[in-house]
C-alpha cells in the first residue's frame, strides 16, 4: 500500500492521537520510576521530608486520578455525542467529520489517555511496602492539572462548535485554505494548454486501460507521485474521474499511452496513488467544502427550522470563497514533468460547475423566500464586480436560473422593488442590459 495513503489514513483517524499519547505516558512512567529510583537512592537524606510521598498517600493519589480521569472522559465523550446529534438534526451530517477531525477534540481525549495509563501504571508498580517517591506523585499532580485544564478547554471548545456561525466561520477558513493549497501552493508544474499535434497523437481507442481496484469516492490524487510514476515508465496518463466522483470497481480509472516495443508490467501501481473511500472528505474537495454551507442554508430554510437568517449567513460565505476562488482558479488540465514532458492529462471542474453546486440547491429549495434569493443575487453581483469578463458570463448565465425560478408576479410592491433592485445591479455588474418586467 502507498505509504502516502497510510499516513492519511492514520493522521484523520480519531485514534491516532490517543495512541500518541498512551505511548508516551508508558515513556513518562520508566523515566519518573528511574529518576525516582535515583534520587531516594542518591540524595534521600538531603531531601525534606515535606516533599516526599509515602506509598499509601501515593496510592489514594493514583487511585483518584485513575477515578477523575475516567469520569471526565465519560462526560467528554457524553458532550461529543450531543454535539453529533446536534449536528445531524440542525447542520448537516457532512459537518460531522469538521467537529470529529478537530486537533483540539482529539488532544484533550490524548492527554486523558497519558494521565489514565500514567496513574494505572503507576498504581500498579507501588507494591505493598511502604517507600517514598518524588518525581512520579509530583509529575502525577501537574499531569492532574493539566487533565483539569484540557477538560475546560474542551467543555468550551464543544459550546463554540455548537454556535452555528462559528461553525459556518470555521468551515469558510478551512475551505480559504484548501482553495490556496489547491491552486496556489502546488508541488508540481501544471498548464492550461498544449500542443494539438501531440494531443491529437492520443487516441483514446489506442489507449491502455487501468481499472479501478475498489469501489469508493476520490477522496485524494497525489499528483506529484503520479507524475513521476508517469515518467519513470515513460508514459502519458489520463484521469477518468473527477475530485469527489463516485468510482465503480472495474469502471476505468486511467487510460494510459505507451510506447508499443515496450510493456507495463504492473498498471495497477497507480492506483496506490488515488485515495479512494466510503465518503467524501475535504481535503482537495474544495466543491465538497463549499456544499457543507450549502447543507446548512439549506435546512436553515427548511420548514421544521425556518431560519432564513442563517442560510443569508452561509449564502454570504459561500459567495466570499467563490470570489476567492475566482481569483486564482485555473482549469488545470495538463500535468508536466521536470523536463517539460506531458505525463498526466486530468479533465478540470470549470468555474461554472462551481457556481452551480453553490447555489441550485438553495434555488430549488428557497425560492419562496425573498429574502434568500435577495441574497444569492447579491453574491453573485459581488463575483461579478471583482472577477474577469469570462467570470461575469457565468455569473450571469447561471443568475438567470436565479431570477426565473422567483414567481415575480406573486410579489408585492415592496419584494418586487427589491429584487429588481438586484437583478438590476448584477445585470449592470455583468455588463447586461436587462430589468424585469412590471408586475
Amino acid at each position: 500500500m502507498n505509504k502516502g495513503k497510510v499516513w492519511i489514513n492514520l493522521r484523520d483517524s480519531f485514534w491516532f492521537l490517543p495512541t500518541i499519547y498512551s505511548i508516551l505516558s508508558i515513556i513518562a512512567v520508566a523515566i519518573t520510576a528511574l529518576i525516582d529510583q535515583w534520587i531516594i537512592s542518591e540524595y534521600k537524606n538531603n531531601i525534606p521530608s515535606l516533599f516526599l510521598t509515602k506509598s499509601s498517600v501515593a496510592q489514594t493519589l493514583y487511585g483518584s486520578m485513575v477515578t477523575s480521569i475516567l469520569t471526565m472522559t465519560t462526560i467528554s465523550f457524553s458532550t461529543i455525542m450531543v454535539v453529533l446529534t446536534t449536528y445531524t438534526t440542525q447542520f448537516s451530517p457532512r459537518t460531522l467529520q469538521d467537529f470529529m477531525k478537530s486537533r483540539v477534540t482529539q488532544h484533550v481525549l490524548g492527554v486523558f489517555s497519558f494521565g489514565f495509563i500514567f496513574s494505572l501504571i503507576n498504581l500498579f508498580l507501588i507494591g505493598k511496602e511502604p517507600g517514598l517517591g518524588l518525581v512520579s506523585p509530583l509529575f502525577t499532580v501537574i499531569v492532574s492539572i493539566i487533565c483539569l485544564a484540557f477538560f475546560i478547554l474542551f467543555i468550551h471548545h464543544s459550546s463554540r462548535f455548537l454556535k452555528v456561525n462559528n461553525l459556518i466561520g470555521a468551515i469558510r477558513k478551512s475551505t480559504s485554505t484548501l482553495i490556496a493549497k489547491t491552486f496556489e501552493e502546488k508541488d508540481y508544474q501544471t498548464a492550461t494548454e498544449w500542443d494539438d499535434s501531440e494531443l491529437k497523437a492520443l487516441d483514446r481507442s489506442q489507449a491502455h486501460v487501468i481499472p479501478a481496484q475498489k469501489s469508493g469516492y476520490v477522496q485524494s490524487v497525489q499528483y506529484d507521485s503520479l507524475i513521476k510514476w508517469a515518467k519513470n515508465h515513460t508514459l502519458i496518463l489520463e484521469t477518468s474521474f473527477l475530485m469527489g466522483d463516485y468510482i465503480q470497481k472495474g469502471m476505468p480509472l486511467f487510460y494510459y499511452w505507451k510506447d508499443a516495443d515496450s510493456e507495463l508490467t504492473n498498471p495497477k501501481e497507480c492506483t496506490a496513488y488515488v485515495l479512494i473511500g466510503n465518503e467524501r472528505i475535504d481535503t482537495q474537495d474544495v466543491e465538497f467544502s463549499i456544499q457543507k454551507l450549502v447543507e446548512i442554508a439549506v435546512r436553515a430554510i427548511s420548514p421544521s427550522l425556518n431560519d432564513p437568517h442563517t442560510a443569508t449567513n452561509c449564502i454570504n460565505r459561500i459567495g466570499s470563497l467563490l470570489i476567492e476562488l475566482a481569483s486564482v482558479y485555473e482549469p488545470i488540465r495538463y500535468y508536466i514533468d521536470n523536463d517539460d514532458q506531458l505525463r498526466l492529462i486530468a479533465q478540470p471542474k470549470s468555474f461554472e460547475e462551481y457556481l452551480y453546486k453553490s447555489f441550485y440547491q438553495i434555488k430549488i429549495y428557497g425560492y419562496h423566500d425573498i429574502s434568500v434569493m435577495n441574497s444569492v443575487l447579491e453574491s453573485l453581483y459581488k463575483i461579478a464586480a471583482t472577477q474577469s469578463q469570462a467570470v461575469q458570463e457565468d455569473v450571469w448565465t447561471f443568475s438567470s436560473t436565479i431570477i426565473n425560478a422567483v414567481k415575480v408576479e406573486e410579489l408585492d410592491e415592496l419584494d418586487f422593488k427589491r429584487f429588481n433592485n438586484e437583478v438590476e445591479k448584477l445585470a449592470e455588474a455583468c455588463n447586461k442590459d436587462f430589468s424585469l418586467p412590471n408586475s
